[in-house]
């Protein structure tokens, strides 16, 4: 291991290097090229902001220099493999930690690769599935794959029996490469806890790595890929126009599982579909992922537009499940009133949950960044997907956050990716669709769900215990929430406003899960009551 470590690091310096140099004589061809036409340059990245760009052309100065650049670091990160890859995409939803013109460039980040031959495979197959593997496919396509990732080449196979169906296999050495890289970059987060302490106090480099790379584990091994398709087929039940490929056969480098009919959505024809059959699908797809975030704490962390494929007058199909995150239960529950508050036009509360989900550093600056929301969140609350980015809003309260010196949990980079992708998916089918619509019709049933595992024996005990503990803290609260429950009506109102310790208040107290589950016990003995 040490030996493939050694390999990585002098093939991420030498890309790394490359990248150096190349901007070093960039801006010396910019200085030179000013000094030549008498523009005396300032600095080296607007020194050509003067030349007039050609019709039709590439940007030239300071724009084009950006876009160079841009350009540059999303080729080193692609040819530098699948790890690399994963990280830049996550970074294209950190404002917080990459500049604009970058973080475009790096959304068009793919991990599509040259195909191999065949031949390359077979080792592979031979030895996950033995030498007679040839005798469980009536056919297989050698010729063109299905698909071609960094990681894996995706082969359409015929069953005995004549059964359609994939096989994904894993490029020879790729777990090897990956496990370096990731020892690499959690020696180089140490160095940047150490160097930069202000910095790493707000954004957590260790800490987030680590979540990315929990979530990248199942890809590197595929019998961690198969459980998650078990678990998630099982979790997509109730939302009839989806449903997850079976899986066939799994090893740790081989994956057979079944066909998904369709195409991408990314490539689907919206005038083929019903508008009922489109909403209905892009509705299940936002009800499936809620339920993964806040109730089933799983969550499918890449569903971009090609990991989803539907067909006309089939439930769509929600592939590639090597990527997820999962949640601990106190940040699920965080997380849900925070959303309540933007499909409710409350900035101020966005602001106050945001806080509490995160942490605050010294010199964090609260009245400010509640002023930030306020003035945000009537801007995009109400707006469709086809005006609304998902994505882009949460990763702008983020940017904000990390401005006003508010640091946000790990988990927010996956879920930034998750959020921003699944954005893009539901637009790709049915854009008129409104992302609070959606939320708030199926708040109910998150509650309800939740009321569940509230009753439930191993959770009982425990969450009656923060119930009591939250009684005697807050109790003018808690007489609320039965009032409103002897009324047969809740409203979600986890804690008062309180200022943060570091503005010289009272240290604020994180949401109670007691609380929550108390709020959707109401609702179901509401429920009952109305049978």
């Amino acid at each position: 291991m040490a030996s493939v470590v050694g390999d990585r690091l002098r093939l991420v310096v030498k890309v790394l290097g490359s990248l150096v140099v190349d901007e070093v004589g960039q801006a010396t061809r910019l200085r030179r090229r000013a000094k030549q036409d008498g523009w005396p340059p300032t600095e080296a990245g607007d020194a050509s902001a003067g030349a007039p760009a050609e019709p039709g052309g590439p940007p030239t100065g300071a724009a084009g220099a950006e876009q160079r650049r841009a350009r540059a670091v999303r080729q080193a990160l692609e040819s530098l493999g699948p790890f690399y890859v994963k990280l830049g995409q996550i970074l294209s939803t950190r404002p917080d930690m990459v500049p604009q013109s970058i973080r475009d460039e790096l959304q068009n980040l793919h991990d599509q690769v040259d195909i191999q031959p065949f031949s390359v495979f077979e080792p592979v197959l031979a030895r996950d599935l033995g030498p007679d593997w040839k005798l469980r496919f009536d056919d297989i396509d050698t010729v063109a794959p299905l698909g071609a990732a960094s990681l894996a080449q995706v082969y359409r196979v015929t069953l005995p029996g004549g059964r359609p169906a994939v096989v994904k296999i894993q490029r020879p050495g790729i777990r090897e490469g990956v496990l370096a890289d990731m020892a690499l970059m959690r020696r180089a987060s140490r160095i940047v806890a150490r160097v930069a302490p202000r910095f790493n106090e707000v954004i957590d480099i260790e800490a987030m790595l680590g979540s990315v790379f929990d979530a990248m584990e199942p890809e590197l091994d595929f019998t961690g890929e198969a459980h998650n398709m078990d678990e998630a087929r099982e979790h997509i039940r109730p939302f009839r126009s989806l449903e997850v490929p079976r899986v066939l056969h799994a090893s740790p480098r081989v994956l057979v599982q079944s066909l998904a009919a369709g195409t991408s959505v990314r490539h689907i024809d919206r005038a083929h579909f019903t508008d009922a059959e489109r909403i209905e699908i892009g509705k299940d797809l936002l009800r499936f992922m809620y339920h993964g975030y806040f109730v089933h704490r799983f969550f499918h962390a890449d569903p971009h537009a090609g990991n989803v494929f539907a067909a006309p007058g089939a439930p769509a199909t929600v592939i590639d499940w090597g990527m997820v995150g999962r949640l601990d239960r106190r940040t699920s529950l965080q997380l849900l009133p925070l959303f309540m508050t933007l499909a409710q036009n409350d900035g101020a509360g966005l602001a106050q949950h945001w806080a509490e989900m995160g942490r605050m550093t010294p010199w964090s600056n609260m009245p400010a960044f509640t002023a930030d929301m306020a003035a945000f969140v009537p801007k995009v609350s109400h707006l469709s997907l086809e005006d609304l980015n998902f994505g882009v809003s949460l990763t702008t309260v983020l940017a904000k956050a990390t401005k006003r010196g508010i640091g946000s949990p790990p988990a927010v980079s996956l879920l930034g990716k998750s959020f921003a992708n699944l954005d893009g998916s539901v637009r790709c089918l049915a854009p008129e669709i409104t992302l609070p619509e959606v939320f708030q019709g199926e708040v109910p049933k998150i509650l309800f769900a939740l009321g569940r595992e509230f009753l439930g024996r191993n959770q009982f005990a425990r969450n009656t215990m923060e119930v009591m503990l939250a009684a005697v803290t807050s109790p003018e609260q808690v007489r609320g929430v039965l009032a409103d429950i002897a009324n047969r009506q809740f409203a979600l109102n986890i804690h008062e406003p309180r200022t943060p310790a570091a503005m010289g208040g009272q240290r604020a107290t994180r949401p109670s899960g007691g609380l929550l589950a108390l709020g959707a016990l109401a609702v179901l003995l509401g429920r009952r009551r109305s049978r």
